[in-house]
C-alpha cells in the first residue's frame, strides 16, 4: 500500500466510524456520571475532575496536531522493511485487536516497571478519585513513545493504519471501566477488563500493586501471573500522592523527581539506572545521605 492510500484510510475507512462512535459514547456516559454524582451528592473531588478534563483537552489538541502523524510516520520504515503482509478483512481486524491487546498488556506493564515510562503513565494513576473523568487523565508525553510498542505488530505484517487503530480501540474500550457505579459482574470479571478488575489496577493497596494490566482481556494477566480480584476496599492514587490539581504539575511532576535524583548521582551508570531502571531503585549513598525516594512509587516489583 502506498503512503497516500494508508493516510487516506484515516478519513475514509469504515472502522473510523466505530472509533468516532465510541468516542461519542465515552463522552456521553462521562457526562451522565457527572450529572448523577451531582444529583445524588456522591462524594467527589471536583477540582480533581476539572484537572482531568483540562488534561483531556490538552491531550486532544496535541494528539490532533503534533502527534497526529508522529507514530504513523515512525512505523512506516518497519512496514516497508518486512516481507510479510496481512490484508485488511473482518477476520484480520479481529486478529489485529487481539494482537494489539497483547501488545497493550506488555506496554502497560513496562510503563509500571521502568521509571522513565512511569513518569508519563503515573499521570493516569495520580488521582485519588475513581470516576470516568480519570479515563481522560492521560499524559500528553505518551504519544512520543507508545508507537514503538507496535513495531513487532508491523513486522508481523499489519499495516500502520490497522495497528494504530486497533490500539486506539483497545484504549477506547477501557474508558467505561473507570467507575465505581458498576459493581462486580461475575464471570465477566474473570474474562474481560471490567470496572471491578480495573479498580484493582488503580489501587495503592499492597495486594493490588502491579495487577491487572490487560486492556480488554484478562487472559494475559492470568497467563503471566498479574491477575487479582477485587477483595478489600480500594484506596486510589499513588503510594506517595502528589497533592496537586495543577494539570501542568500533574503531567510533569515525576520528570522533575527523576531530574532531581539524576543530579544527586555520582556516576553515569547510576544516572542511567535512575532514568531507565525500576521505580524504587536508588544508589546506596542516597540512603546514607538520609535521602528518601521521590513521589514516584506505585509498584512493589521494581527494585
Amino acid at each position: 500500500m502506498s503512503i497516500e492510500y494508508l493516510v487516506s484510510l484515516f478519513d475514509f475507512h469504515q472502522i473510523m466510524l466505530v472509533v468516532a462512535t465510541l468516542f461519542v459514547v465515552n463522552m456521553t456516559i462521562t457526562g451522565v456520571e457527572i450529572i448523577l454524582d451531582l444529583t445524588t451528592k456522591k462524594e467527589r473531588r471536583w477540582k480533581d475532575t476539572v484537572a482531568n478534563c483540562a488534561i483531556f483537552v490538552a491531550h486532544q489538541v496535541i494528539e490532533k496536531t503534533a502527534f497526529a502523524s508522529f507514530g504513523f510516520v515512525a512505523l512506516l520504515p518497519f512496514y516497508y522493511l518486512t516481507p510479510l503482509s496481512i490484508p485488511m478483512t473482518a477476520w484480520t481486524w479481529l486478529l489485529a485487536l487481539l494482537v494489539a491487546d497483547f501488545t497493550y498488556y506488555w506496554m502497560h506493564r513496562l510503563e509500571h516497571e521502568h521509571r522513565i515510562l512511569w513518569a508519563s503513565h503515573s499521570v493516569h494513576h495520580s488521582s485519588e478519585d475513581y470516576n470516568l473523568t480519570v479515563g481522560f487523565r492521560l499524559s500528553v508525553v505518551e504519544g512520543f513513545f507508545e508507537w514503538a510498542f507496535l513495531i513487532p505488530m508491523i513486522l508481523l505484517g499489519f499495516n500502520p493504519f490497522q495497528a494504530l487503530v486497533a490500539l486506539i480501540l483497545v484504549a477506547q474500550y477501557q474508558h467505561w471501566v473507570h467507575t465505581e457505579r458498576v459493581g462486580k459482574l461475575g464471570w465477566l470479571d474473570e474474562v474481560f477488563n471490567t470496572p471491578s478488575v480495573h479498580r484493582v489496577h488503580h489501587g495503592s493497596n499492597a495486594q493490588y500493586l502491579d495487577k491487572n494490566y490487560g486492556g480488554i482481556l484478562m487472559i494475559w494477566d492470568k497467563m503471566f501471573g498479574t491477575f487479582e480480584r477485587e477483595d478489600e476496599k480500594v484506596t486510589y492514587g499513588l503510594t506517595r500522592n502528589i497533592h496537586t490539581n495543577n494539570p501542568v504539575k500533574i503531567t510533569f511532576v515525576e520528570f522533575g523527581n527523576i531530574w532531581r535524583d539524576v543530579k544527586k548521582c555520582r556516576i553515569m551508570g547510576d544516572r542511567l539506572r535512575i532514568i531507565f531502571g525500576g521505580l524504587s531503585w536508588r544508589p546506596d549513598y542516597f540512603r546514607s545521605a538520609n535521602d528518601t525516594p521521590s513521589q514516584d512509587q506505585h509498584t512493589k516489583t521494581a527494585k
